[in-house]
């Protein structure tokens, strides 16, 4: 059983008090009350790990730009050229 599960079913099952769960486990209180609001949230689906990749990255390259950069490195290996990032520069 996961931490996730214990601490849900803690608070929400036996109607323990999100401190005092969170001193039984030694966690901390935000995270109880993190793990509480996703499960009446999502449900069961709170349960499983999320990942904690970014949505979104701002400085991502723009899919234009790739494009452009894959069709120069294109052409310039067909003229038998370095195709590195200082020659597309």
């Amino acid at each position: 059983m996961s931490i996730a599960r214990l601490v849900i079913t803690a608070v929400i099952l036996e109607g323990r008090t999100q401190a005092e769960v969170a001193r039984s486990y030694g966690i901390s209180k935000g995270w109880v009350s993190k793990l509480v609001a996703r499960y009446q949230a999502e449900g069961p689906a709170a349960f499983e790990p999320h990942s904690r990749r970014p949505h979104h990255s701002p400085q991502a390259i723009s899919p234009d730009t790739v494009e452009l950069i894959l069709q120069l490195r294109g052409e310039l290996t067909a003229r038998g050229m370095d195709a590195g990032p200082h020659t597309i520069a």
